[in-house]
Protein backbone atom coordinates (compact mmCIF):
# COMPACT_ATOMS: atom_id res chain seq x y z
CA UNK A 1 0.00 0.00 0.00
CA UNK A 2 2.57 2.59 1.16
CA UNK A 3 5.67 2.19 -1.16
CA UNK A 4 8.55 4.30 -2.69
CA UNK A 5 10.43 7.49 -0.95
CA UNK A 6 8.49 8.95 1.42
CA UNK A 7 9.59 11.91 3.72
CA UNK A 8 10.09 11.92 7.76
CA UNK A 9 9.46 15.55 7.59
CA UNK A 10 10.77 18.54 9.37
CA UNK A 11 8.00 20.74 11.97
CA UNK A 12 9.42 24.02 10.69
CA UNK A 13 9.25 26.39 14.25
CA UNK A 14 9.53 30.45 14.20
CA UNK A 15 9.83 32.22 17.29
CA UNK A 16 8.90 28.78 19.41
CA UNK A 17 5.85 28.43 17.09
CA UNK A 18 5.20 26.05 14.23
CA UNK A 19 5.46 28.00 11.02
CA UNK A 20 2.60 26.15 9.05
CA UNK A 21 3.57 28.46 6.11
CA UNK A 22 6.90 27.15 5.61
CA UNK A 23 5.46 23.14 6.07
CA UNK A 24 2.73 23.93 3.37
CA UNK A 25 5.80 25.20 1.20
CA UNK A 26 8.09 22.20 2.15
CA UNK A 27 5.13 19.64 1.49
CA UNK A 28 4.32 21.02 -2.53
CA UNK A 29 8.61 21.05 -3.14
CA UNK A 30 8.08 17.65 -1.74
CA UNK A 31 5.13 17.08 -3.96
CA UNK A 32 7.14 18.60 -6.60
CA UNK A 33 9.81 16.53 -6.61
CA UNK A 34 8.01 13.19 -6.75
CA UNK A 35 8.28 12.18 -3.18
CA UNK A 36 5.69 9.49 -2.71
CA UNK A 37 4.40 10.08 0.75
CA UNK A 38 4.60 12.44 3.53
CA UNK A 39 4.78 11.22 6.94
CA UNK A 40 4.80 14.09 9.56
CA UNK A 41 4.83 13.63 13.30
CA UNK A 42 7.97 11.08 13.14
CA UNK A 43 11.12 11.47 14.93
CA UNK A 44 12.18 14.17 12.19
CA UNK A 45 9.32 15.67 12.71
CA UNK A 46 10.52 16.40 16.82
CA UNK A 47 7.04 14.86 17.94
CA UNK A 48 8.00 14.23 21.36
CA UNK A 49 8.15 18.23 21.88
CA UNK A 50 5.04 18.77 20.09
CA UNK A 51 2.29 19.66 22.49
CA UNK A 52 -1.17 17.82 21.51
CA UNK A 53 -2.69 20.73 20.42
CA UNK A 54 0.42 20.99 17.50
CA UNK A 55 0.65 17.47 16.78
CA UNK A 56 -2.91 17.56 15.40
CA UNK A 57 -2.48 21.03 13.99
CA UNK A 58 0.52 19.67 11.88
CA UNK A 59 -1.61 16.22 10.69
CA UNK A 60 -4.45 18.14 10.08
CA UNK A 61 -2.35 21.03 7.79
CA UNK A 62 -0.28 18.23 6.06
CA UNK A 63 -3.64 16.55 5.27
CA UNK A 64 -5.08 20.00 3.92
CA UNK A 65 -2.08 20.81 2.13
CA UNK A 66 -1.50 17.22 0.24
CA UNK A 67 -4.95 16.88 -0.80
CA UNK A 68 -4.90 13.37 -1.56
CA UNK A 69 -2.09 13.72 -4.23
CA UNK A 70 0.08 11.66 -2.24
CA UNK A 71 -0.83 9.56 1.00
CA UNK A 72 0.26 10.82 4.58
CA UNK A 73 1.25 8.46 6.94
CA UNK A 74 1.05 10.60 10.75
CA UNK A 75 3.32 9.62 13.03
CA UNK A 76 0.76 8.35 16.26
CA UNK A 77 3.02 6.43 18.53
CA UNK A 78 3.46 6.64 22.47
CA UNK A 79 4.74 4.62 25.20
CA UNK A 80 1.34 4.99 26.53
CA UNK A 81 -0.93 2.58 24.26
CA UNK A 82 -4.12 4.78 25.15
CA UNK A 83 -1.98 8.08 24.35
CA UNK A 84 -1.43 6.29 20.93
CA UNK A 85 -5.17 4.85 20.38
CA UNK A 86 -6.07 9.15 20.89
CA UNK A 87 -3.72 10.38 18.68
CA UNK A 88 -4.26 7.57 16.27
CA UNK A 89 -8.35 8.17 16.08
CA UNK A 90 -7.44 11.75 15.76
CA UNK A 91 -5.42 10.92 12.49
CA UNK A 92 -8.25 9.11 11.04
CA UNK A 93 -10.85 12.27 11.91
CA UNK A 94 -7.86 14.12 9.92
CA UNK A 95 -7.47 12.14 6.89
CA UNK A 96 -4.72 10.32 7.27
CA UNK A 97 -3.91 7.30 5.00
CA UNK A 98 -2.22 5.53 7.30
CA UNK A 99 -0.64 6.17 10.84
CA UNK A 100 3.13 5.08 11.19
CA UNK A 101 3.89 3.86 15.61
CA UNK A 102 6.39 3.64 16.69
CA UNK A 103 7.74 1.18 19.49
CA UNK A 104 6.98 2.43 23.17
CA UNK A 105 10.09 4.11 24.30
CA UNK A 106 11.35 4.07 28.21
CA UNK A 107 8.95 1.42 29.15
CA UNK A 108 10.92 -0.75 27.42
CA UNK A 109 7.93 -3.49 26.92
CA UNK A 110 8.61 -7.58 25.97
CA UNK A 111 8.19 -9.16 23.24
CA UNK A 112 5.00 -9.90 24.24
CA UNK A 113 3.96 -6.88 25.42
CA UNK A 114 4.48 -4.86 21.93
CA UNK A 115 2.31 -7.43 20.77
CA UNK A 116 -0.69 -6.61 22.90
CA UNK A 117 0.16 -2.65 22.04
CA UNK A 118 -0.50 -3.08 18.56
CA UNK A 119 -3.36 -5.72 18.53
CA UNK A 120 -4.96 -2.59 20.65
CA UNK A 121 -4.22 0.02 18.63
CA UNK A 122 -5.18 -2.15 15.76
CA UNK A 123 -8.44 -3.13 17.29
CA UNK A 124 -9.52 0.40 18.29
CA UNK A 125 -8.66 2.45 15.30
CA UNK A 126 -9.47 0.84 11.98
CA UNK A 127 -6.20 2.65 9.98
CA UNK A 128 -3.80 1.17 7.95
CA UNK A 129 -1.20 0.52 10.36
CA UNK A 130 2.61 0.81 9.87
CA UNK A 131 5.22 -0.58 12.70
CA UNK A 132 8.21 1.36 13.76
CA UNK A 133 10.91 -0.50 14.96
CA UNK A 134 14.09 1.44 15.82
CA UNK A 135 15.79 0.12 19.07
CA UNK A 136 18.40 2.85 19.36
CA UNK A 137 16.13 5.42 20.26
CA UNK A 138 13.39 3.52 22.08
CA UNK A 139 15.36 0.84 24.24
CA UNK A 140 13.76 -2.17 22.92
CA UNK A 141 13.90 -4.46 19.22
CA UNK A 142 10.90 -5.68 18.21
CA UNK A 143 12.03 -9.02 16.58
CA UNK A 144 11.00 -10.31 13.23
CA UNK A 145 8.79 -13.35 14.86
CA UNK A 146 6.54 -10.44 16.62
CA UNK A 147 6.87 -8.83 13.64
CA UNK A 148 5.37 -11.42 11.81
CA UNK A 149 2.35 -12.15 14.31
CA UNK A 150 1.47 -8.96 14.23
CA UNK A 151 1.01 -9.21 10.16
CA UNK A 152 -1.54 -10.92 11.16
CA UNK A 153 -3.69 -8.90 11.87
CA UNK A 154 -5.21 -7.36 8.50
CA UNK A 155 -4.44 -3.63 8.99
CA UNK A 156 -0.96 -4.02 10.28
CA UNK A 157 0.48 -3.16 6.81
CA UNK A 158 3.86 -2.77 7.36
CA UNK A 159 6.89 -2.13 9.29
CA UNK A 160 9.44 0.73 9.18
CA UNK A 161 12.57 -0.96 9.76
CA UNK A 162 15.53 0.52 11.76
CA UNK A 163 17.35 -1.78 13.60
CA UNK A 164 20.03 -0.89 11.91
CA UNK A 165 19.89 -5.02 10.07
CA UNK A 166 19.83 -5.96 6.99
CA UNK A 167 19.63 -9.59 8.22
CA UNK A 168 16.55 -8.31 10.36
CA UNK A 169 14.86 -6.83 7.27
CA UNK A 170 15.53 -9.69 5.30
CA UNK A 171 14.16 -12.07 7.96
CA UNK A 172 11.10 -9.64 8.44
CA UNK A 173 10.43 -10.59 4.84
CA UNK A 174 11.19 -14.18 4.47
CA UNK A 175 8.34 -14.25 7.53
CA UNK A 176 5.73 -12.09 6.23
CA UNK A 177 6.26 -12.41 2.53
CA UNK A 178 3.17 -9.86 0.71
CA UNK A 179 1.54 -10.21 4.34
CA UNK A 180 3.89 -7.14 5.00
CA UNK A 181 5.91 -4.04 3.31
CA UNK A 182 8.98 -3.44 4.80
CA UNK A 183 10.09 0.13 4.21
CA UNK A 184 13.67 1.53 5.58
CA UNK A 185 14.51 3.17 8.41
CA UNK A 186 17.94 3.95 7.95
CA UNK A 187 18.89 6.25 4.87
CA UNK A 188 22.17 4.54 4.15
CA UNK A 189 20.17 0.95 4.29
CA UNK A 190 17.75 1.76 1.55
CA UNK A 191 19.41 -0.29 -1.55
CA UNK A 192 20.41 -3.34 0.41
CA UNK A 193 17.22 -3.14 1.85
CA UNK A 194 15.18 -3.17 -1.13
CA UNK A 195 17.75 -5.87 -2.43
CA UNK A 196 16.33 -8.42 0.07
CA UNK A 197 12.49 -7.15 -0.55
CA UNK A 198 11.69 -3.95 1.00
CA UNK A 199 9.86 -1.59 -0.80
CA UNK A 200 11.47 1.32 -0.08
CA UNK A 201 12.02 4.18 2.75
CA UNK A 202 10.79 6.64 5.28
CA UNK A 203 13.55 9.27 4.57
CA UNK A 204 15.27 11.94 6.20
CA UNK A 205 17.53 12.60 3.21
CA UNK A 206 14.75 13.73 0.95
CA UNK A 207 13.66 16.70 3.13
CA UNK A 208 16.97 18.26 1.16
CA UNK A 209 17.26 15.99 -1.98
CA UNK A 210 13.52 14.68 -2.66
CA UNK A 211 14.36 13.87 -5.89
CA UNK A 212 17.55 11.93 -5.82
CA UNK A 213 15.73 10.09 -3.00
CA UNK A 214 12.76 9.21 -5.26
CA UNK A 215 15.28 8.28 -8.36
CA UNK A 216 17.01 6.24 -6.25
CA UNK A 217 13.62 4.11 -5.14
CA UNK A 218 12.51 4.07 -8.52
CA UNK A 219 14.98 2.91 -10.26
CA UNK A 220 15.73 -0.02 -8.22
CA UNK A 221 11.93 -1.01 -8.38
CA UNK A 222 12.42 -0.77 -12.51
CA UNK A 223 15.47 -2.92 -12.01
CA UNK A 224 17.70 0.07 -12.95
CA UNK A 225 20.15 -1.19 -10.13
CA UNK A 226 23.04 0.59 -11.97
CA UNK A 227 21.02 4.09 -11.72
CA UNK A 228 19.81 3.02 -8.20
CA UNK A 229 23.51 2.27 -7.09
CA UNK A 230 24.99 5.30 -8.87
CA UNK A 231 22.55 7.53 -6.63
CA UNK A 232 23.12 5.81 -3.80
CA UNK A 233 27.06 6.70 -3.53
CA UNK A 234 25.96 9.91 -4.77
CA UNK A 235 23.99 10.67 -1.63
CA UNK A 236 26.05 8.50 0.82
CA UNK A 237 27.94 11.44 1.83
CA UNK A 238 24.72 13.02 2.89
CA UNK A 239 23.27 9.72 5.20
CA UNK A 240 26.60 10.50 7.07
CA UNK A 241 26.47 14.52 7.53
CA UNK A 242 22.53 14.18 8.26
CA UNK A 243 23.80 12.08 11.71
CA UNK A 244 26.81 14.55 12.56
CA UNK A 245 24.64 15.10 15.70
CA UNK A 246 21.20 13.84 16.59
CA UNK A 247 18.80 13.80 14.05
CA UNK A 248 16.87 16.02 13.01
CA UNK A 249 19.81 18.57 14.68
CA UNK A 250 21.75 18.36 11.12
CA UNK A 251 18.80 18.26 8.44
CA UNK A 252 17.25 21.18 9.99
CA UNK A 253 20.23 23.31 9.76
CA UNK A 254 20.79 22.19 6.12
CA UNK A 255 17.57 23.53 5.43
CA UNK A 256 18.27 26.44 7.29
CA UNK A 257 21.14 26.89 5.16
CA UNK A 258 19.24 26.14 2.23
CA UNK A 259 16.65 29.05 2.87
CA UNK A 260 13.96 27.08 2.98
CA UNK A 261 13.02 27.49 7.01
CA UNK A 262 14.27 28.77 10.34
CA UNK A 263 16.42 26.28 11.64
CA UNK A 264 14.92 26.52 15.18
CA UNK A 265 14.59 23.49 17.54
CA UNK A 266 13.17 22.53 20.98
CA UNK A 267 15.46 21.63 23.71
CA UNK A 268 16.84 19.52 24.66
CA UNK A 269 17.45 19.38 21.15
CA UNK A 270 19.76 22.17 20.36
CA UNK A 271 21.95 23.89 17.58
CA UNK A 272 25.19 22.10 15.97
CA UNK A 273 28.31 22.35 17.21
CA UNK A 274 30.80 24.60 15.04
CA UNK A 275 32.84 21.95 14.14
CA UNK A 276 30.34 19.33 12.75
CA UNK A 277 28.43 22.33 11.18
CA UNK A 278 31.33 23.56 9.20
CA UNK A 279 32.13 19.26 8.37
CA UNK A 280 28.38 19.62 7.31
CA UNK A 281 28.29 22.94 5.54
CA UNK A 282 31.04 20.75 3.32
CA UNK A 283 28.94 18.25 2.27
CA UNK A 284 25.86 20.72 1.33
CA UNK A 285 28.56 22.70 -1.12
CA UNK A 286 29.87 19.22 -2.42
CA UNK A 287 26.13 18.45 -3.36
CA UNK A 288 25.68 21.93 -4.56
CA UNK A 289 22.54 22.37 -2.46
CA UNK A 290 23.94 25.62 -0.71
Amino acid sequence: MFAGSLVAIVTPFRKGKVDERALAELIEWQIAKGTSGIVPCGTTGESATLSHDEHNRVIELTVEVVRRRVPVIAGTGSNSTDEAITLTRHAKQAGVDGALLITPYYNKPTQEGLYRHYKAIAEAVDLPLVLYNIPGRTGVNMLPATIARLSAIQTIIGVKEGSGSVQQASDIVQMCGDRLTVLAGDDSLTLPMMAVGGKGVITVTANIMPAEMAGLVKAFAEGRVEEARRLHFKLSPLFAALFYETNPIPVKEALGLMGRIDPELRLPLCPMGQDTREKLIGVLKEAALI
